[in-house]
């Protein structure tokens, strides 16, 4: 991983021909994207089109086998080692919130969101905990700090972890389809914390299966099928006038349900 010196205005993500292959399966193909600062960017397609995998690739959960990705001026390359070091920097500037929560079912709430500021940060107890309770008065879970994960609900526990990934203080927020694991009334808990965090100017690319959260919300609106983008653009002209008819049959199957 190295530094990239280019100026003030350069994309806070860039993806350069990003591929990723498992056994014998394209999962990404050739994906080049750039992403703005403050901007909302959400990724739709069916399933198996290679939305999670990417965003995956961001932050190198997934090793991407060839193609090059620039986060905050950082690049790495694959098939290039990247250190302990780096990576721990690489994954504090892209903050990632899965389908499950995966909080740690012995600790609070609290100390979910407080442990990995002071072991990643080097913050004191007490000021990880001041931390942690202003982020979780920002999610409205407050008073659920002194409870452990498994007295919240799915939404509770949801915001717990966009907290706890907030807590580090990153630049950049990934979303691996947030709600696919609640029940509608509980999904919109976690999309108002989204959007909240989006008219704050937080950075964001989101794996939704939620149009009407990408058409409203999104500044940007890709679509992907067999790993590749194959249609991409303002997020309403996207979703009510398709151009391309991969998406459009996507869209239909959709709105059909």
């Amino acid at each position: 991983m190295t530094t990239i010196d280019t100026p003030e205005s350069r994309p806070i993500l860039r993806l350069e021909s990003v591929r990723k292959e498992f056994k014998g399966h394209l999962a990404v193909d050739g994906v080049s994207l750039d992403v703005e600062a403050g901007q909302v960017v959400a990724i739709i397609g069916p399933s198996g089109s290679g939305k999670s995998t990417l965003l995956r690739c961001i932050n190198l959960l997934e090793v991407p086998d060839s193609g090059r990705i620039i986060v905050d001026g950082q690049s790495t390359d694959a098939g290039k080692g990247v250190s302990r070091r780096e990576l721990t920097k690489l994954r504090r500037t892209a903050g990632m919130v899965f389908q499950s929560f995966n909080l740690f079912p012995h600790l609070t709430v609290l100390r979910n969101i407080s442990l990995p500021q002071e072991r990643v940060l080097g913050r004191t107890r007490a000021e990880a905990n001041a931390r942690s309770m202003a982020l979780l008065e920002q999610v409205g879970l407050a008073a659920k700090a002194d409870s452990y994960p498994l007295r919240c609900s799915g939404g509770q526990q949801q915001r717990v972890a966009i907290a706890r990934a907030l807590a580090l203080d990153p630049k950049i927020m990934l979303f691996d389809e947030p709600t696919s694991a609640l029940d509608p009334e509980l999904g919109l808990e976690v999309l108002a914390v989204m959007r909240k965090l989006a008219a704050e100017g937080m950075t964001m690319i989101v794996v939704t299966h939620e149009i009407h959260f990408a058409g409203e919300v999104a500044d940007h609106l890709i679509v992907m099928a067999d790993g590749r983008i194959i249609e991409q653009g303002e997020p309403k002209s996207v979703i009510n006038d398709p151009q391309v008819p991969r998406t459009q049959t996507f869209l239909s199957a959709i709105s059909d349900r």
